[in-house]
């Protein structure tokens, strides 16, 4: 009666972690990387064929968690830890309050700070899509970070004014970016887009535009 997929992303196996860990840190390339992390996505797409899901998903394993992994794709990007933005943010006392709330340490989250005119490197998620479309005949569905995400946590005022006058202008390049995806992905296939606009709970509820936010 009712088709059943999943949210998108996958717990992460211990290897994957370490070759994401030495990805980052260029001890691996992104060809060995993605000899692991294609491992992954082909035992991901066996466990939901085998528990009969409609729509599958890859399981995000490629992605350093589920928005800041676009610095890999995006121009104009710089990926930050939350410890290197302390001194640039807007209001130094509001994201040390942030901070303290937090269960890890600031210098394991890192964000997605915009440093200069975004622009599409390469998809964001068309290469994940074909290679699920090579292990199964399932539609796919492909996870995406909203433009009301992307725009509130990749602006840092210190980082970002150099390339743009505020945030509305920067998140028209955003949306233009991606609308061409969509498109790109709607083209090669996808049976499903999800943007995740997790942050919208927080304006609905507290009505607070203004706050750092860091997923």
């Amino acid at each position: 009666m009712f088709e059943v997929t999943q949210v998108g992303s996958w717990p992460r196996s211990r290897d994957l972690l370490r070759a994401l860990r030495d990805k980052q840190q260029g001890r691996m390339t992104r060809a060995e990387f993605d000899t692991v992390a294609d491992a992954e996505v082909r035992r991901c797409i066996a466990l939901q064929v085998e528990a009969g899901v409609d729509v599958v998903v890859d399981g995000e394993h490629r992605r350093d968690n589920f928005y800041s992994f676009v610095t890999d794709k995006l121009d104009g990007t710089r990926l930050m830890s939350l410890a290197e933005m302390l001194d640039t943010v807007e209001d130094k006392a509001a994201f040390e309050e942030m901070l303290a709330t937090l269960d890890v340490p600031a210098s394991a989250i890192r964000n997605p700070t915009c440093t200069g005119k975004l622009a599409r490197r390469e998809p964001l998620a068309v290469d994940e899509l074909r290679f699920v479309q090579q292990l199964t005949d399932k539609p796919v569905k492909v996870a995406l970070p909203g433009p009301y995400l992307l725009t509130r946590s990749m602006w840092v005022g210190a980082h970002t004014r150099g390339a743009y006058r505020d945030k509305t202008e920067m998140g028209d390049d955003v949306v233009r970016i991606l609308r061409q995806e969509l498109q790109e992905l709607c083209a090669a296939g996808a049976s499903f887009v999800q943007f995740d606009e997790p942050v919208l709970t927080e304006i609905v509820l507290s009505e607070d535009n203004q706050r750092r936010t860091f997923m």
